[in-house]
């Protein structure tokens, strides 16, 4: 058959279309690149040349910001705080909501409604809620038994718990559920018990909820400020709250701020390039499966 036999489908969009979704896109991709390109440049320009007007097009380019943001404030003290207590919370989260969500699933006992539905309405209230009643709680605590809760890190991790945990918990038995229960019997007639069938058959198949459980939970206790700021010191400080040191009373080390933004971005942005990789390969998995 010819070209000129050769008709359009009509379900083609029109050409004025495909256009205007190029400058959509266009327009959108320059909005969210132009403030990464603010910070990086910020970041290797002079001191100089960011507190005063903003200049598009940097006079001068030093990477003596990155060199300076780790004597300004004891950066690498920070990161090692927050690291801690980031991946702590993350597996303790993990931990207690697979074994919770498991429970809850496969299991009926007395107060099961009760228990969801009280973990379910924690989410209804704001964080700052929380913030006064654990101050004190923390400090009667230490008061009373000597257990140093408040200003330790032990403290932050708990309050981290107290917002990973329900949403972790919630996700989990979702994806607990859509893993048939035959498998679980099958796992028990060949000799596994509860425990096995749980790592062996759910646990697996389970994958992409663990990982988004762990991300999320991660993501809440590296980026936190305000709980941070209040029930830590200066030896437990983490980097949301100690970034702030680069604010001084008579000046504000803007390029050392973008720098030290962009160092402490890097592990983030390469631990989610991982976990998509893994979250990824666990949907095809359990599709195969």
């Amino acid at each position: 058959m010819s070209d000129a036999h050769v008709s359009k489908s009509p379900m083609a969009p029109p050409s004025s279309f495909l256009w205007s979704r190029r400058i959509f896109l266009t327009l959108l991709t320059g909005f969210v690149l132009i403030p990464v390109y603010v910070m990086i440049s910020s970041s290797l320009k002079p001191l100089a040349d960011v507190t005063g007007q903003f200049r598009w097009v940097p006079s001068g380019l030093t990477i003596r910001p990155y060199i300076d943001i780790w004597s300004t404030v004891p950066l690498a003290k920070y990161f090692m705080n927050s690291l801690i207590v980031s991946v702590s919370a993350t597996v303790c989260s993990v931990v207690v909501a697979v074994f919770a969500a498991y429970a809850v699933s496969r299991y009926n006992f007395r107060g099961k409604r009760v228990f969801t539905v009280t973990v379910l309405s924690t989410q209804m209230f704001p964080g700052i809620l929380f913030l006064l009643p654990l101050f004190l709680l923390y400090v009667n605590i230490g008061n009373a038994t000597g257990i140093a809760l408040f200003g330790s890190r032990g403290g932050l991790i708990l309050t981290y718990l107290t917002f990973s945990l329900p949403f972790s918990i919630w996700m989990l038995i979702g994806y607990f559920d859509s893993v048939p229960r035959d498998l679980d019997e099958a796992a028990l007639v060949d000799g596994c018990g509860p425990l096995g069938a749980l790592f062996r058959i759910v646990v697996p198949a389970a994958i992409p909820g663990i990982v988004a459980v762990a991300v999320y939970a991660f993501m809440t206790a590296w980026g936190e400020v305000l709980f941070a700021s209040v029930m830590t010191n200066d030896a437990t400080r983490t980097l949301a709250v100690g970034l702030q040191g680069y604010s001084t009373l008579n000046d504000v080390y803007w390029n050392q701020i973008m720098a030290a933004s962009l160092v402490v971005s890097v592990p983030v942005v390469a631990g989610f390039l991982l976990l998509q990789r893994y979250l990824v390969a666990g949907l095809t998995a359990g599709a195969v499966k």
